[in-house]
């Protein structure tokens, strides 16, 4: 959890999760990676990851030049 890893709240999920920006079938990874890198500063690194059907998942580190 994010309080388990000293992760400061207001860094997870600044604007809202799936439930709150749209959770679009089959766009998912798309939406989340437009969210990610719309808000990253020059300098700052972003993460995103989904749950995949059938036990699997997916992430993605991003870093904003």
């Amino acid at each position: 959890t994010a309080k388990h890893n000293n992760i400061p709240l207001e860094k997870v999920n600044p604007r809202g999760g799936a439930i709150a920006l749209g959770h679009p079938l089959g766009a998912t990874g798309a939406r989340q990676v437009c969210t990610l890198l719309r808000e990253l500063e020059p300098g700052q690194l972003g993460v995103t990851s989904m749950c995949i059907a059938g036990g699997q998942g997916a992430a993605a580190l991003f870093v904003r030049e």
